[in-house]
């Protein structure tokens, strides 16, 4: 069996049941997710970076402003449902964002330092919020999906170690070290 390059850790699967301690190990894989990022890149040339990660995949570059832009939404999300009752989010096309051209001139240090920063201000929202907080909720256009924020954090947490898979894989299946 082949394994999928698109899920090199698996689909995100919502846990049913989620524990105050679940939540703390998602927090602290929110956490680290900048500096896993960062050494998945590090010494990576300009060729490697410009390199899809999987046939008809995204690019290593295009993978590090695609968790910039998703993870800034997430955090907008996270606000919104901590001062709306279930408010309807904006969806926004991922797939496009990743494909406009200015990304390709932006240095991959910017989206790098903007995840780093993003991260730190959301892990002081993460920790801030209480048991209560974590069931609230918002609405997604898309089928009118409720995503409740403590099943919001565990994909998140798996959100950024998908991606960081997805460069870590490549490298080890190209030999770069």
């Amino acid at each position: 069996m082949t394994a999928d390059l698109r899920y090199p850790i698996g689909k995100f699967d919502p846990p049913t049941n989620i524990t105050s301690s679940d939540v703390h190990g998602y927090i602290q894989r929110i956490k680290d997710t900048p500096e896993k990022l960062k050494k998945a890149v590090e010494g990576l040339t300009e060729a490697q970076l410009n390199t899809p990660y999987r046939p008809a995949g995204w690019t290593v570059r295009q993978v590090i402003h695609h968790v910039a832009d998703s993870h800034m939404n997430a955090y907008i999300r996270f606000n919104w449902a901590l001062t709306e009752d279930s408010p309807r989010i904006k969806a926004y096309d991922e797939k496009a964002w990743a494909e406009l051209s200015y990304q390709n001139q932006v240095p991959l240090e910017v989206s790098l330092n903007l995840i780093a920063n993003l991260h730190e201000r959301w892990v002081h929202l993460l920790k801030s919020m209480s048991e209560e907080d974590f069931n609230r909720n918002y609405i997604h256009p898309e089928g009118d999906k409720v995503y409740v924020l403590r099943k919001v954090a565990a994909m998140y947490a798996w959100h950024g170690d998908h991606h960081i898979a997805h460069i870590t894989s490549l490298r080890e299946r190209m030999g770069w070290k």
